[in-house]
C-alpha cells in the first residue's frame, strides 16, 4: 500500500487546511501500514531531495520563483515526479488539475480533492478566475475518482461529472477539551469573556458585518479578531477598523497553534462570516472546542454547523443574534451541547480518516 499526496506545501503543516489534512492523512496512514510520499516544496534554487519525517517520506522540490506562479512551478514538477512511478496518487485541489493529465497519460491512478468552487469567490480578477474555472474542469475530467468536502460540492461536481464518480468526505478537526489560561491572558483577555473570529480579511469572509454588528451596543464581552490587516494598503481593512468599537480587539495573524487553539478553547462562542466553500476547517476547529457558532447564512455553514448554531445575513441580524446568544447562559449550553454532538457525528479525524483510508483502497493498482 502506497500512496503520493499532491498539491499542499508539504507537511508537517505551516501554511493552512489543506497542509493540515495532508499532516494527519499521511501520519494516520503510516500507522496503518502505508508507504506515504509527500511533496514539499522549498523556497530558492538547488536539487530536489528526499528524507523522511515520523515515517513519511518527503520529496523536496525547490523553485525559485515565489507566490502563485512558484506553485504552479512546484505543482508541475511534482507532477512530472510522481508521473514517474505507478503510484496511487492523491492531489489536494485543482488549482492546477489540468497538470494532472501527466498521470492520467502515464495511467497512473489519481485522486483528486475537488475543494471549493474556487472561481466563484470575489477577491480573483478575469484571468485568475478564468484559470480556476478551466482547472475546476480539468480535475473533473482528468481525476479517476473525485472527492467533495461537502455535499453541496457534490452537487456542483455532479453537473459535470457523474454522480458516481464523486465521493463526499468532509474535513476533520481535533477536540479540544482543555487549555491553559496563560496565552489568552497575555493578550489582554479574560476566559470565557470574548467570542472569536478567525478568517482572512475579505469581503466575502463578512468581517465588515461581524464588526459593525457587533459594535452596534456595549456587549460585555471583547470581540477578538485574528487575521492580517493593512488598513494604509487595503481599503477594505481600513473600513473593518473603522467600524470597530472600543470592544473589538485585532490581535494579528497568529500562527502559534497552542496559542489558537487556547483562544478557540476560552471563547463563549465563534463568529463565521464565510459566504462560499465546502467544509471550513476553522469553522469545524471551532465546533471541535464546543464553541457555540453565531455563521452567516448560507448553504455551506447550516449544513456543517447545524441547527445549534445561529445564523444571520447582515450586520442588523448579526447584531440581534449576538443579543439572543450572548443575553443567556442557558442558550449558550444549548448551543454549545449541540454544536459538539454535530461535531462528534461528522468531523473528528478519526472517523474522516478512516474514510479516506477506505476510498483509498478501492483504487489502489494491481500489481
Amino acid at each position: 500500500m502506497k500512496i503520493r499526496i499532491l498539491g499542499t506545501r508539504g507537511v508537517p503543516a505551516a501554511h493552512g487546511g489543506f497542509e493540515t489534512f495532508a499532516e494527519y492523512l499521511a501520519l494516520y496512514l503510516v500507522k496503518h501500514g502505508w508507504r506515504v510520499v509527500v511533496y514539499c516544496q522549498e523556497d530558492g534554487a538547488g536539487a530536489v531531495y528526499e528524507d523522511v519525517w515520523q515515517g513519511v517520506e518527503r520529496v523536496h522540490i525547490p523553485v525559485v520563483q515565489s507566490g502563485p506562479k512558484g506553485t504552479i512551478v512546484f505543482d508541475w514538477k511534482a507532477t512530472a515526479h510522481a508521473a514517474q512511478h505507478s503510484d496511487l496518487c492523491l492531489t489536494l485541489g485543482y488549482n492546477t488539475a489540468i497538470f494532472c493529465g501527466m498521470l492520467r497519460i502515464k495511467g497512473v491512478p489519481n485522486l483528486i480533492n475537488m475543494d471549493g468552487i474556487e472561481w466563484s469567490r470575489a477577491k480573483w480578477g478575469p484571468v485568475a478566475k478564468t484559470w480556476f474555472w478551466l482547472n475546476d474542469w480539468a480535475g473533473c475530467w482528468l481525476g479517476n475518482h473525485l472527492v467533495a468536502d461537502h455535499p453541496k460540492i457534490k452537487v456542483h461536481l455532479s453537473s459535470r461529472v457523474r454522480e458516481e464518480k464523486i465521493t463526499m468526505i468532509p474535513y476533520g478537526a481535533d477536540a479540544v477539551t482543555d487549555a491553559p489560561e496563560e496565552a489568552v491572558r497575555a493578550l489582554g483577555l479574560e476566559p470565557g469573556r470574548f467570542l472569536t473570529v478567525i478568517a482572512r480579511a475579505e469581503p466575502e469572509n463578512s468581517l465588515l458585518e461581524i464588526v459593525e454588528g457587533f459594535s452596534r451596543k456595549p456587549r460585555g464581552y471583547k470581540l477578538v479578531v485574528l487575521g492580517k490587516y493593512e488598513p494604509e494598503k487595503v481599503a477594505y481593512h481600513r473600513a473593518v477598523i473603522d467600524a470597530a468599537g472600543p470592544e473589538v480587539v485585532f490581535v494579528g495573524a497568529i500562527y502559534d497553534k497552542a496559542v489558537v487553539r487556547a483562544l478557540r478553547f476560552h471563547s463563549v462562542a465563534y463568529v463565521h462570516g464565510h459566504q462560499v466553500g465546502g467544509t471550513n476547517p476553522s469553522l469545524i476547529e471551532a465546533m471541535g472546542a464546543g464553541n457555540p457558532v453565531i455563521a452567516n447564512d448560507n448553504q455551506f455553514n447550516r449544513w456543517v454547523a447545524g441547527n445549534s448554531a445561529r445564523y444571520f445575513k447582515n450586520a442588523d441580524e448579526c447584531s440581534a443574534r449576538l443579543d439572543e446568544v450572548l443575553s443567556s447562559p442557558a442558550v449558550l449550553g444549548t448551543m454549545k451541547s449541540g454544536i459538539l454532538q454535530r461535531y462528534q457525528e461528522a468531523f473528528t479525524w478519526e472517523k474522516v480518516l478512516a474514510e479516506y483510508e477506505t476510498l483509498l483502497l478501492k483504487w489502489l493498482p494491481t500489481k
